[in-house]
């Protein structure tokens, strides 16, 4: 007698994580919030950053960390306080080493990071990887206070996530993901190569 419990997926939930006809709904989110990744990365790449951004600093984060030491000091600006919108002494801290000498590190990988995210999200490529690269930016965009459209991004992000095998089947996933595969189950690339049988001939 097996002891084996097996728990079924919703069938909504089968669809629309799985289906070729759901990915439809993951191109269109997935172009959408890549462009928003994209066009991000590009301003801080070429320094041609706009609103907001401009009063941390202008220029491009490839050569220069003063936006992202000015965005750092102004979280830790509203990190006082019971209800401070920087809630967290350890995140704080964090803050405090980028505003100091950890901004010169991270301000390109920042920039470069989130134009690659773009660019893999609205390609289609490695669909999963470049969603949760985006979900942990904007979960540190949050945790520095600052909301605005990130939790709706947190929310499209994790969609993807889940959607990982089929959210990039209406693009380069379709080809890649059978080709390369996964860590549990390599693809064509990295599997066991068929050793050529030999026939006799009659």
């Amino acid at each position: 007698m097996s002891n084996t419990v097996t728990i079924e997926e919703p069938r909504a939930a089968k669809w629309l994580f799985n289906s070729s006809y759901a990915a439809f709904i993951w191109l269109v989110l997935r172009v959408w919030i890549g462009y928003q990744w994209l066009h991000a990365g590009w301003e801080k790449i070429t320094g041609t950053e706009s609103g907001w951004h401009l009063a941390f600093g202008s220029g491009s984060w490839l050569r220069s960390s003063a936006g992202l030491k000015g965005f750092a000091g102004y979280a830790l600006s509203n990190a006082k306080g019971p209800h401070a919108a920087v809630n967290y002494g350890w995140y704080a801290a964090f803050l405090r080493w980028i505003e100091h000498s950890g901004a010169g590190v991270l301000a390109p990988v920042i920039a470069v990071g989130e134009f690659a995210i773009g660019l893999g999200l609205i390609l289609g490529i490695f669909t999963g990887v470049a969603a949760f690269s985006a979900g942990l930016l904007t979960v540190s965009f949050g945790l520095a206070g600052s909301a605005g459209v990130n939790p709706l991004f947190f929310v499209i992000e994790v969609g993807l996530i889940l959607a990982w095998r089929n959210a990039g089947y209406w693009g380069g996933d379709r080809f890649v993901l059978p080709l390369v595969g996964t860590p549990w189950k390599p693809g064509r690339l990295f599997g066991p190569k068929k050793e050529p049988q030999l026939q006799a001939v009659a």
